[in-house]
Order: C-alpha cells, then structure tokens, then sequence
C-alpha cells in the first residue's frame, strides 16, 4: 500500500466505494486521516462498515464543514454533464475535489529513497485506444528484462494498492481521462499519448473538453519525456506545444501510418516495420510481422509507444524485441485462442464500437466473423473498409437478424447464440483463415459485460480444437 502523505490528523471524505474508493480510504487512514466514507449503494456502504470506516451521508448542506478535501472516484461527474451534488457541495463549501490518482502522486516518493541507487520511476499512458495494451507491453518489458515492475491504475491494481517501489522500480499507470481530468497532482517521470478518437463526450462536454482532459497529464507534471502519437491532429498539436524546437528529443513522436522526418526523436511503423531514428540517424527496428501478439496497425502503434517508452529507461533495442515476442496480449483484446488445421482463433470480445472492430477487421485476412450485440448509436457504414477481409459473417445477439441487415454487400449467417456461431464457423472455415470475435457492439443484451462474451467464446473454441 502506498500511504498517504500530508493528511494526519485531517478529515477526509471518500464519494465512491468502488475498488478506487476503497483504496483510497485505506490508504489514506493508513496515513493517519479521520475518513468518512459514502456511497449511494447500500452494498458498499456495508463492505465500508465491515471494515472498521465511518459511513456519513453527505448530502447535507453542513456536511463539509469540518472536512478537509473530498476524494471521488472516477465515475462520479464533477462537471459535465452536471455536478453530483455533493461534489458540488464540496465545492461551494471550498473544499478541494481531488482523486486517488492525485493522491498517488503526492505520496508516491518516500525517504527511503536516499538511500537507492535509481529512484523509482513512473510511466503513465492515456489516450482512446491501445493504452490497456501498451501498458501491459511496457510493463511485460520490463518484467522480461528483470526490473522491478507494477502495472496499475485502469489495469492491474488500484494506484494506492501497489507496493512501495524499491530501488530502480518502475509503476506503470493505465489512466483514463476520467482519472486525468480531476487528479490535483500529475508527476509521471515519462508520459504516453496513445491517440485520440471521439469517446465519453458528455462527460467532458465535448471533443475539446476531452483533450484537455488528456493533455493535462502532460501539461500539469511536466514529464522528463513524452511519447506522443501524432496521427491525429490532437497529438500532433500535443507534440508541438511541448517540444522547445525541432530537435528537442524530450518529446518522442509516434506514427503507426508514415514515415516521420526530422531530426528529433521518432518511433514510427510502416507495412509492418518498425523503425527508430534519432538525430537523422536511425537507431533501431523490429519486423513485427513476426509477433503474433501484436497483430494489425493499431497494435502496431501500440508497439511503436511501448518500444519508446522502454527506450527512455535504456533498453537495447534488440532487448525490447526478444520480450515482445513472448507478449501474448491482453485476454479479449486480439488475444490468440489456438490453431487447428491451418485455422486460428482470435477473441477481440473488448471491440464494443465500430471503430475497434474495425481496427480488429483490418489486422486480419480470411476472416470468418463472428459480430453482432447490442448496437450503438452511428450504425455500422464505418465498417465497410474491413469488409474486404471477411469470408463470411456469423451474426449473435437478439437482434442479429436486424443486425446482419447492415452488414451490406456481406454473406451473413444468422446465428443468435455463441455456441452457433463459433460451431458454423469452425465448420465452414478453411486452412490460413482466421475465426474471429470483434461484435462491433455491447454485450449486455446476452452477457453481463465484454469479458464473460469472450469467455464464451473461448469456451465453445477449446471445447472443439
């Protein structure tokens, strides 16, 4: 557990009695603060009793007046599109709003640092896609080369659940823009801005709003380096505010699409390539044709992110290839089931929107599909650029038949449950095609979230291989 420091003797109050809310209250009483903890499910208040907190509604217009910072977990809106209201409270009561990731920063170092060779070092990575899966890249890096390495916040463990660094460690924090926008301190020694695509807009109240939320990561702590996409016009923008001039290699720019010129840092990937260059120079490459965790261009940005940032810490670029190769990728998110007779098996049960199955589409040939779900709002047109990929398309849901209807200029097989759909499509496939899973839609017209889809579908695929 990381303590918190600065709060002795303080009462604090904890909105949200999540997995975030509960570590935050732990740690902070573990740092010697009064905590009153709230939440409007009576479930986690029980769990909060259970452990010894005190429960306290909140919403009362007194209910600020002897405390001294209210901590909120991220899913509780403090803005857009409109205030909870005891945030709210707090906040006319002046009272600072803060989270557990603010908390992690503050309290992250310790004096037992003196005494280390390498102080412990942070890597935070934020953006719309990909920052689950170069998280555990970077992290997986790490581990395979022997550092000390903890993988938390939106993956692994709680921030304040993680144990104290020891000597050279490395934490690797997932953060969302949820955790981004409203943590008080932002610290990390090196920051990754995966990409940027249109997501949780009302939250933030708008595309901008959403940016800013990202961007404060970089522009609130000041990274000693900066690993930015710059396919989309955000990140570009991002990478240009930051650098002091055109060869300033603090900042790293990442391309999944193009070849990048100049003579600062650059990590890019071409038609499966991925190249480093330096100075004008290049400084490394990795064919990652060959690693069969990172399948398609988005992993593929993905990789080119997580090699920069191993490369700011002075990984060899040959080191950094030797471990992507035993990366076998995220469960649900490209993730390699099994072969069988020249056919693979590949579950991407977490391509929930167009936009990710269609990524999951394109770093396939041969596909038999299996797609379908609750659909979102946009209908599925997007996905018509991966449709020169797939063979056949295996339609799940309750709705599939409505479903399969805008799969236009497809043959599609109505097939409604996982168990048709994987046995159709194992039938009908045939040696160097690929049976995937990528809905293009939510789960929760058959499942209770993308997880348990994907482990259906493992299920009914290892039941026939």
């Amino acid at each position: 557990m990381i303590e918190v420091q600065g709060v002795a003797g303080q009462c604090i109050a904890v909105l949200g009695l999540g997995r975030s809310g509960l570590s935050a209250a732990r740690a902070l009483r573990a740092g010697g603060a009064q905590v009153l903890a709230w939440d409007d499910n009576s479930a986690a208040r029980d769990v909060a009793l259970s452990e010894g907190f005190e429960v306290q509604d909140l919403t009362g217009e007194a209910a600020f007046d002897d405390i001294a910072a209210l901590i909120v977990s991220p899913g509780i809106p403090h803005l857009y599109p409109q205030p909870n209201k005891i945030v709210a409270n707090a906040l006319h009561a002046g009272v600072p709003v803060d989270n557990d990731i603010g908390l992690f920063f503050r309290s992250f170092a310790s004096a037992e640092w003196a005494d280390y060779d390498q102080p412990p070092k942070v890597i935070a990575v934020t953006g719309s896609n990909g920052k689950s899966t170069t998280s555990a890249l970077i992290a997986h890096v790490l581990q395979e080369v022997g550092r000390d390495v903890q993988l938390a916040g939106n993956i692994g463990r709680g921030v304040l659940d993680i144990d104290p660094p020891g000597d050279g460690g490395v934490v690797v924090l997932e953060l969302s823009s949820y955790q981004t926008e409203l943590a008080r301190a932002l610290t990390p020694d090196v920051a990754v801005f995966t990409n940027l695509t249109p997501d949780h807009l009302d939250r933030h109240g708008g595309l901008g709003g959403y940016f800013a939320a990202k961007r404060r990561l970089f522009a609130e702590g000041g990274p000693d380096r900066a690993v930015i996409g710059v396919d989309e016009a955000e990140g570009l923008f991002l990478a240009g505010q930051l650098a002091e001039g055109r060869g300033d290699d603090r900042v790293i720019r990442v391309s999944a699409n193009r070849k990048l010129l100049g003579p600062g840092w650059l990590v890019f990937a071409r038609k499966g390539f991925l190249s480093e260059y330096r100075k004008g120079k290049q400084a490394g490459s990795i064919d990652l044709r060959k690693i069969k965790g990172l399948p398609g261009a988005h992993n593929h940005q993905n990789a080119c992110a997580a090699y920069a940032a191993c490369r700011t810490l002075g990984l060899a670029p040959k080191v950094i290839e030797r471990a992507f190769h035993s990366f076998a990728g995220l469960p649900h998110r490209s993730q390699l089931i099994g072969e069988k007779d020249g056919v693979s098996f590949v579950n991407d049960s977490k391509a929930t929107n167009v936009d990710s199955a269609l990524k999951a589409l394109l770093a396939f040939e041969n596909i038999r599909w299996i797609c379908g779900g609750l659909a979102k709002e946009g209908g599925l047109s997007a996905l018509a650029p991966g449709f020169a990929h797939v063979a056949k398309a295996y339609v799940i849901g309750r709705e599939a038949a409505e479903f399969s209807l805008q799969l236009e200029g497809l043959e599609a097989e109505v097939c409604t449950t996982m168990e048709h759909a994987v046995a159709q499509a194992m039938a009908d496939a045939t040696p160097g095609e690929t049976v995937l899973l990528a809905p293009a839609a939510a789960s929760f017209d058959q499942y209770d979230n993308f997880e348990k889809r994907g482990e259906d579908f493992i299920r009914h695929v290892k039941s026939r291989l």
